[in-house]
């Protein structure tokens, strides 16, 4: 995260009245510790499956790396490879797509997703490898979204939640089946789960979960 944004994020934060008390917070990470090594133990024979169904498919790396903020600044969050190894590239060369994603950060009907990868992508599978940005206190099993260093700047004043709260496997929005949602919606989704935030809320958030992946609608 820049300094100058982080800066602004944390002054924000002494304006903020949060539920997020030290107590929370230790109950949180504990849930975490024990969601996330519970469900490794469980995926771990589906996600090896998976990995190598991407590897038959094109030859390339099973894993793919994102970069994204958290409140400990800049980390790389792991995901299955769903896309194509060229994706960048693609992405480069074509200045519409480009400005298209641009404006929300997601396209649809992807042309860079390989097939193996939508099916991933449905079902939210892709995901399971950040159980482990889990297991490290990067991530939470329930945050809001993980975004990319550049997508900071579209979250403005609101910035400050990436200071406050880890980016989540799954969360508000993930769960709330409003998928096409524009940016400025994300944001204020965002907003209001860290601004609402419970254990209860983030026990209704994992307990609609595995319905959104059952239905394939993403996670």
């Amino acid at each position: 995260m820049p300094a100058s944004a982080a800066a602004k994020a944390q002054n924000l934060l002494s304006s903020q009245r949060l539920p997020i008390t030290r107590w929370n917070r230790t109950l949180k990470r504990s849930i975490d510790l024990a969601g996330a090594l519970v469900l490794l133990v469980l995926c771990w024979p589906l996600v090896l499956i998976l990995a190598l169904r991407i590897k038959l498919h094109d030859g390339g790396p099973a894993l793919f790396r994102r970069c994204v903020v958290g409140p400990r600044g800049k980390f790389d969050a792991f995901k299955l490879r769903t896309m194509r190894m060229d994706a960048d590239e693609i992405l480069r060369h074509d200045a519409l797509l480009r400005r298209r994603f641009e404006v929300n950060f997601k396209l649809k009907d992807d042309p860079r997703i390989t097939s193996v990868g939508a099916r991933l992508r449905r079902s939210g599978l892709d995901e399971l490898p950040q159980l482990w940005n889990v297991l490290k206190g990067e991530m939470s099993l329930v945050g809001p979204r993980m975004i990319t260093p550049i997508e900071l700047k579209k979250y403005g004043d609101a910035a400050w939640i990436f200071v406050e709260m880890k980016p989540g496997l799954t969360g508000y929005w993930q769960t709330s089946g409003d998928q096409d949602a524009g940016y400025s919606r994300r944001i204020e989704m965002d907003l209001f789960y860290v601004e609402n935030w419970s254990l209860w809320f983030d026990l209704k958030i994992l307990i609609k979960t595995p319905a959104r992946v059952w239905r394939g609608s993403g996670v």
